[in-house]
């Protein structure tokens, strides 16, 4: 068994690498109009059996060991264990900051338009995937033996719904979409459809072992959690913002009171730990805190802190330990290859498509349409954490993994090329996105409104 100080000392420098690794990548994936956090993604998939341990296999398992044996018992290793933790915490920081910068008066004012193209976005996923999941049943290889046919229709319906919503808010945020109404509405129709997918997930885990009792769970907790923080949790944490930044003559000019930062912290890992335990995942209480946390200098300032610690150290631990469990050379023969091929064809129509089509038909223009679909076509994050839980509970095979974890990447990949030439085509008109939809370029920008 390693100690502490060499387990320690070998995260350090699997971190290092990581970041590293992105920062290579970096250059060219700017070149080809990708966000940093795509980045990211792929050099966790770089670093894992598929490219690294096919170029260096030694290499690969001695900087990122997976299992520790210990006698005739294999567990797992323990910094593994490790990156698993840091790369979680990283995720519900993450995702409380994604909450914090949501824009709640431009969604109430496109509610409608949210809420069907919202059920676009689950429908079709559900029908198309549901179709899918059932046929890989059927073959066989793709899901354990405890999975029965309505099962496997169900986890792959969740993997084709789903959406990456950190990732998305990634995009939205670099591409100046934050406060328009195309920013706002793709992050409601992927909240509202990842929590659909989670629901469809803990159905699944529920019923695999045995009992519905946890998809209740999931259904009536996490109904609870979200009432609670909008009617009583919102006004608790109202008194929060008491706190004014130092006057600018002040030794300690922009300091955050230590007191409110801990509660801050305080409410984020427990309402995580919730939202785990009834089965709806720790994502989903992060960010439903960060809504609910009052809009003021404090929020502000944690915001501006947090943000490079989290998404540049603690969230790239996740993708690491996501990148281990792929391995492309499952997926080679050319009868995977074909079914590889029907769940990329699928998660297109399901997602671009669907979402497409409906914010077309409630008066979206074609542009604005357009980038809705290709915005909730990035899977990312959300559904990396979807495959790792339905491996790690025995439902799916590692070739399944690889298909799914190979259909977020492209998925990803292609999301915000696609924002980006409907975004050129609409300045070429001279309009943009705007907080009402499609505007002439000449009219007041966001800021200046507000000021």
């Amino acid at each position: 068994m390693p100690s502490l100080l060499s387990i320690t000392a070998h995260f350090f420098l699997q971190i290092a690498v990581i970041l590293l690794t992105y920062r290579l990548l970096w250059p060219l994936f700017r070149r080809l109009a990708q966000v940093q956090v795509v980045a990211i993604m792929v050099a966790g998939f770089l670093l894992g059996p598929s490219v690294l341990g096919w170029i260096w296999p030694s290499g690969q398992s001695w900087l990122f060991p997976t299992t520790l044996t210990i006698g005739a018992e294999t567990l797992p290793h323990p910094n593994l264990t490790a990156i698993y933790v840091v790369g979680q915490l990283g995720l519900v920081l993450y995702m409380f900051l994604v909450g914090a910068s949501f824009k709640l008066d431009i969604l109430g004012a496109h509610a409608r338009q949210a809420g069907v193209t919202s059920a676009a976005g689950i429908g079709v996923p559900l029908v198309l995937g549901g179709l899918v999941g059932w046929w890989m049943v059927s073959l066989g290889g793709y899901f354990t033996d405890k999975v029965e046919h309505w099962q496997g229709g169900l986890f792959v319906a969740a993997a084709v719904a789903i959406t990456a919503f950190p990732m998305l808010a990634w995009i939205v945020y670099d591409s100046g979409l934050l406060n328009t109404r195309l920013g706002t509405m793709a992050l409601s129709c992927a909240a509202v459809d990842d929590a659909c997918s989670w629901v469809l997930l803990a159905t699944v885990v529920s019923t695999a072992k045995g009992s519905m009792s946890g998809a209740f769970l999931a259904v009536g907790g996490g109904l609870g959690y979200l009432l609670f923080m909008l009617v009583v949790g919102r006004r608790l944490l109202a008194r929060l913002e008491t706190w004014t930044p130092p006057r600018a003559d002040t030794e300690r000019t922009g300091g955050l009171p230590i007191a409110h930062v801990s509660v801050v912290l305080l409410v984020i890992l427990t309402a995580s730990w919730f939202t785990d335990v009834v089965g709806i995942y720790s994502v989903f209480g992060a960010f439903v805190a960060g809504t609910v946390m009052p809009r003021g200098a404090l929020l502000d300032g944690i915001r501006e802190r947090f943000e490079p610690i989290v998404a540049y150290l603690l969230l790239p631990a996740f993708f690491i330990y996501s990148g281990l469990n792929t391995q492309l050379n499952l997926i080679l023969d050319p009868a995977t290859l074909v079914m590889a091929g029907v769940v990329l064809v699928v998660s297109f129509a399901a997602k671009f498509g669907a979402i497409g089509l409906a914010a077309r038909s409630q008066g979206m223009s074609w542009y604005e349409a357009g980038s809705m679909g290709a915005l909730a076509n990035a899977r990312g994050l959300m559904e990396l954490i979807l495959l790792n839980i339905g491996l790690e509970a025995g439902l799916i095979s590692s070739k399944l993994y690889t298909i799914l974890a190979l259909m977020t990447i492209i998925t990803t990949f292609v999301a915000t090329p696609l924002l980006r030439m409907f975004q050129r085509r609409l300045q070429l008109s001279g309009s943009r996105f705007g907080p009402a939809g499609q505007e002439p370029d000449d009219l007041p920008s966001v800021a200046e409104r507000t000021e």
